[in-house]
């Protein structure tokens, strides 16, 4: 099978496109790494490594500090080594822009331009990997809306005497969470905050902080991107049509965390085993394997908190699960999501893949949607795609 992968960064040092991202490594994401007999390179971690995480409720004036097993990493090193890991035979497009995808004659094509010039390839299956803006999806679900928040954090000089890592919440200020990070000499800050004022939020929240000791200083740089926040099945898409998605272009990062990584790659584990079998359906099968992580994910949907001070929407989960913080609402929740996937099942059993030629695969991801010129979305690619 031939293998063409657009990838917006390049290929290595510290220029061009890079994911803004606080840069911790999960538990979950670990075990993946493990899973695929991968070990982290001592250039892409951080320093320090630090194993508790301060927990802040601002409304309450709280302050607590629980063990934690994330390791520190240098998102951007730690992005080109994934793309190190690309197999040889495998054509990469470095510093890529991609310009347009459509589906004709039972193949796709896609317009990238790379290298100063414009080029025109075909592929028989196409794999979106582009994340929270991803061009693929928006291709093959135009009417799917899934709620999206923005990201923001700003790094500064470090000042404080011991580095921590810390995880705040203020309801008055975003339903998601915010973060502080200490990281090879700088501090950084960020949150998830709703799209139309995120700025102001955060903004905000910094002023809040000194009465918690946080300290900031002048900005060495300030960081944005969307971020998906899944909040219903349906959020969770798989693609058609010979076209697949994976990590967040898909829908799969955590409702409680937004930890992306391990998603990223147990979707892509699953897409290639998927791809090897070669069965009838393609797209069916993708979408029944990817049924246990989904189910994980939705689990964290059901059980995250939606308080409704902060002018968001609020989700009438009783509704449709019962108390959502029980095991019984949960076990509710979690059984009308099965209705629902068989559902969708049957929806796909006369639809499906006929095409069994192994041929050439195109994998895209998109950058932040901020970062796009007009109507042409900055996408890149990955094999192996961290999306966190």
């Amino acid at each position: 099978m031939q293998v063409i992968a657009l990838d917006k960064k390049h290929q290595c040092g510290t220029e061009g496109f890079s994911k803004p991202c606080g840069g911790l490594l999960a538990p979950d994401a670990q075990r993946s790494f493990i899973r695929d007999g991968l070990t982290l390179p001592v250039d892409v971690i951080a320093n320090p490594q630090i194993f508790s995480v301060k927990t802040v409720d601002v409304a309450a004036s709280l302050t607590r500090n629980y063990q934690r097993s994330y390791i520190n990493i240098n998102r951007h090193a730690f992005d080109l080594w994934m793309k190190s890991l690309i197999p040889a035979s495998v054509e990469v497009y470095h510093d890529s822009l991609c310009r347009k995808i459509w589906r004709e004659d039972d193949k796709w094509h896609v317009i990238f331009r790379a290298d100063g010039w414009e080029q025109h390839i075909t592929a028989r299956y196409l794999v979106g990997a582009d994340g929270a803006n991803s061009m693929v999806r928006r291709h093959l679900y135009p009417d799917h809306q899934i709620r999206k928040y923005v990201a923001i954090q700003q790094w500064f000089a470090e000042k404080h005497p011991v580095p921590f890592y810390s995880c705040i919440f203020d309801n008055s200020i975003t339903n998601c969470y915010s973060w502080s990070i200490s990281k090879d000499g700088y501090f950084i800050f960020g949150g998830a905050y709703p799209m139309k004022d995120g700025q102001t939020r955060f903004t905000t929240l910094k002023e809040k902080m000194s009465a918690f000791q946080f300290q900031f200083g002048k900005t060495v740089k300030s960081e944005k991107c969307t971020v998906l926040f899944p909040s219903r099945w349906q959020d969770f898409v798989c693609g058609k049509d010979n076209a697949f998605l994976i990590g967040e272009a898909a829908g799969f990062i955590s409702a409680s965390s937004l930890e992306g990584i391990s998603y990223a790659l147990d979707s892509t584990d699953i897409l290639r085993s998927v791809l090897l079998k070669q069965p009838e359906k393609l797209n069916t099968a993708y979408w029944r394997a990817t049924r246990k992580l989904r189910l994980k994910l939705f689990g964290k949907i059901v059980k995250k908190p939606m308080p409704d001070r902060t002018g968001f929407k609020k989700v009438d989960y009783a509704q449709w699960c019962g108390t959502y913080s029980t095991v019984e609402g949960l076990a509710n929740a979690l059984h009308i999501a099965h209705q629902q996937d068989i559902r969708e099942r049957a929806n796909q059993r006369d639809g499906g893949d006929i095409n069994q030629c192994r041929c050439e695969t195109v994998t895209l991801r998109q950058v932040p949607h901020h970062q796009r010129n007009g109507d042409a979305a900055q996408t890149t690619g990955e094999v192996k795609h961290a999306a966190g």
